[in-house]
């Protein structure tokens, strides 16, 4: 091959969408690979691309952020209520380690189930510690607000396990 012949293939190619071009006839190879250049373009275009959408898009998120501002400030006061409501909770913790019960048996009905009124001395779960089933009373006269722990979960001693609003 010529080098003229080789000079108008170079061009051919680099003028072309060919990424990478090989040919090989007996003795000549020649190899062309345009992906590296290519790459570094694309990226200049991207960069071009960013920071226009850069431009589009602050406005829109000032304004979110100053809505997020706001969303965050109810957002504490509302944990602050729920906290000041907690401090009128009284909380049953657990006695001792081992599996949390909320039933006497699969098929039977929770001990007790939130909104229950409840009396101080009334069986409120059981908790299984070395195969034995412990009952556990209540402490205090209320309603329950919340339990705390699914049936058959591991409880630890000190552990929260229902929330009440004594009476």
């Amino acid at each position: 091959m010529e080098f003229e012949q080789i000079k108008e293939l170079i061009q051919l190619i680099d003028s072309s969408s060919l990424a990478f071009f090989e040919f090989g006839d007996g003795n000549e190879h020649i190899k062309m690979d345009k992906s590296l250049n290519r790459d570094s373009n694309d990226n200049n275009e991207r960069k071009e691309i960013i920071q226009e959408n850069e431009r589009i898009v602050t406005a829109p998120v000032m304004n979110s952020l100053n809505n997020s501002e706001e969303i965050v400030k109810e957002a504490k006061h509302e944990v602050k209520q729920e906290a000041e409501d907690d401090d009128a909770l009284s909380i049953i913790t657990s006695p001792m380690v081992g599996t949390f019960y909320a039933k006497a048996s699969p098929e039977s009905d929770p001990f007790v189930s939130e909104g229950d009124v409840i009396q101080r001395g009334k069986v409120i779960c059981i908790i299984e510690a070395m195969k034995l089933m412990n009952e556990i009373e209540s402490e205090f006269t209320g309603t329950v607000v919340k339990c705390l722990v699914k049936n058959g979960d591991m409880v630890e001693y000190g552990q929260p396990l229902f929330k009440i609003r004594e009476e």
